[in-house]
């Protein structure tokens, strides 16, 4: 069953689009990750699933209904981002006690037993923590409303590494006992790539690429080798990165486009590697100005 469906999707803000016809379905009970640069319309498609914000044209659908104010996908859904909003007024542990109000499958034994794992007072107030551990409260809420669709936008923004890997775990131990509708988006992706299923790639407002994490991680792979050499293989192929090494080598990443090719590259005796499902997303979404190294050549 498809929880998401969008069809030529755009959004425009001004002479600005922050979406492009984007075409895409999200099964349900999946964890799909959300990867794109900044400014790539991640925010934008997150909030209109969400129904926060409204489509300027195409067609949307969570639940095979229209999300914009709609009470139905309100009531399923929950977006964690890191500005989320509580009542100044209450402590956290009444927040934890308030939020089951408001979430038919609320956990409160799970919020309680991840609210004192991570050492929070429960006469504090959300809007006086740290920034690490308001993303960390965040993070519980989203984690014991248990609601079919749940959105985490950057949820780790300023925690420091072992709280991330620790959210992380318990996303996906949650996940596995209570399978839900879950999409992360992240610049981490080296670092949650073991809990997602699928990857949804955007640029420019654009689905590059939507598939399984298993196939991102095949769809390219490094070769190096002697520079000439390396030259005349990769004439005809799609080469995603390239640099000089300094001993005459090359090293070039090219998109796997069958097993024959890295056959081949065996053959002219090249030394290949796999290459990160990260690097791979960092290559196919990378300015067409090239790299960072252009910066600093004079010629």
């Amino acid at each position: 069953m498809s929880v998401i469906k969008c069809e030529k999707l755009t959004k425009s803000y001004g002479e600005n689009k922050a979406l492009h016809e984007l075409s895409l379905t999200v099964e349900e009970n999946k964890i799909t990750g959300l990867i794109g640069r900044n400014g790539a319309g991640k925010t934008t498609l997150l909030k209109i699933i969400a129904g926060y914000l409204r489509k300027s044209s195409g067609n949307i659908e969570v639940f095979s209904e229209q999300p914009f104010n709609n009470l139905k996908v309100s009531s399923n859904m929950i977006f964690v981002d890191d500005q989320m909003n509580f009542p100044t007024a209450l402590h956290l542990k009444e927040l934890l006690y308030v939020a089951k109000d408001f979430y038919p499958n609320w956990d409160m034994d799970l919020a309680e037993r991840l609210f004192d794992y991570f050492s929070f007072h429960p006469n504090e107030r959300h809007h006086r923590l740290s920034k690490g551990m308001k993303s960390t409260f965040n993070m519980i809420v989203g984690l014991a409303s248990r609601c079919p669709l749940t959105i985490f936008d950057e949820p780790t923004t300023g925690m420091d590494a072992s709280v991330r890997k620790d959210f992380y775990r318990a996303l996906l131990k949650d996940y596995i006992a209570f399978p839900r509708t879950i999409i992360l988006s992240s610049h981490l992706l080296n670092e949650m790539e073991d809990i997602l299923e699928d990857i949804l790639l955007i640029r420019k407002g654009e689905k590059y690429l939507h598939m399984p994490i298993s196939d991102v991680k095949a769809y390219a792979f490094g070769i190096r080798g002697e520079s000439s050499a390396i030259k005349e293989w990769s004439s005809d192929k799609e080469i995603l990165h390239q640099k000089q090494i300094g001993d005459g080598s090359s090293y070039i990443v090219v998109t796997n486009t069958s097993y024959k090719l890295a056959k081949s590259a065996k053959l002219e005796q090249f030394t290949i590697s796999p290459v990160a499902a990260e690097d791979v997303c960092i290559y196919l979404t990378r300015n067409e100005k090239g790299d960072i190294d252009h910066v600093f050549n004079r010629g």
